[in-house]
């Protein structure tokens, strides 16, 4: 785990680079789908925390709803408005939907929304360290799930930001938001996105100094903290401004941030019973596609565009 090309942030703590062990566990190929989180809600009633509370993070290109509906920006990153009525359901504000958007990654929940959802599921978060393995892909010590480049042989492989952020994306990748969860070529082992598209939530707590003396067998994280961690960057990561979507990069937000760049993929533990389909060789174990039968694989349609 860790930073093995010195270009992490300093305060994110990505060294020093360390090797780990963990048990084997299942992961799902992609990040939670609009679809997989609609079942969910169908299924329990859950509310989720941005519906709790009447306001979530949207990012001011991507809102084109009532100006009386943004309730403010953050003082820090002001491409951040705080828009009344952004949830999973509307990620852009009142007006806006996910009819189209059935296979995007659900956005717009939080920390605890997503173990509202892994309860549910009889799943949980992936462990950072668990995180960081599988989205690896077998390829230790490199930049990004492919090899070393973002864009090899002009070949676009993540959902990230092109342009001069955050005022201007020229869409080289044909997308100004979410794409869809299965839009790129997985990784070595079988997972779509795990870099660009959304942040992704981890179970730990996040501490910069964690790795310094961390365990070397299944490392959890440290005992508390304020914020929790999250991997893999977003659509909005550019390298002027948050080189994020490498895959050892780290960042963090308290348990009750939502945002419309932030959703979860789950994992599992291994069961013990043979016939559950033990994981064999180096490779953690994609967990069976959530896809429901009769719905299509296609990138960009009416149903999952």
């Amino acid at each position: 785990m860790g930073d093995s090309t010195g270009e992490g942030y300093p305060d994110d703590g990505e060294s020093p680079v360390h090797e780990v062990t963990l048990p084997p566990f299942r992961i799902d190929a992609t990040t939670v789908t609009n679809e997989a989180f609609a079942r969910f809600v169908n299924a329990t009633g859950y509310v989720t925390t941005a519906e709790r509370e009447g306001f979530s993070a949207v990012f001011h290109l991507a809102f084109t709803g009532d100006p009386r509906d943004v309730l403010g920006r953050s003082p820090q990153t002001p491409w951040w408005l705080g828009v009344r009525g952004a949830t999973w359901r509307t990620p852009e504000g009142p007006g806006s939907g996910i009819g189209r958007r059935s296979h995007h990654p659900v956005v717009h929940v939080s920390y605890d929304d997503a173990l509202a959802y892994c309860a549910w599921a009889r799943t949980r978060l992936p462990t950072e360290a668990e995180w960081e393995y599988a989205a690896r892909g077998g390829l230790a010590g490199a930049r990004f799930p492919w090899g070393e480049e973002l864009v090899p042989d002009g070949s676009h492989r993540c959902n990230v930001w092109q342009g001069d952020f955050p005022t201007t994306n020229t869409l080289d990748d044909g997308f100004a938001t979410t794409a869809p969860a299965k839009h790129y070529e997985p990784n070595g082992f079988g997972l779509y996105q795990s870099v660009g598209n959304v942040w992704e939530w981890c179970a730990d707590w996040f501490s910069p100094t964690y790795y310094a003396d961390s365990p070397a067998a299944d490392p959890r994280g440290p005992e508390e903290g304020s914020t929790r961690v999250m991997r893999g960057g977003s659509y909005l990561c550019h390298d002027s401004y948050c080189h994020r979507y490498r895959v050892s990069a780290r960042s963090s937000s308290p348990p009750d941030s939502t945002a419309g760049n932030l959703g979860f993929r789950c994992v599992a533990d291994v069961p013990a019973d043979p016939a559950a389909g033990p994981v064999t060789g180096p490779s953690p174990a994609v967990m069976p596609d959530r896809t429901p039968s009769g719905s299509c694989d296609r990138d960009s349609c009416d149903r999952c565009g």
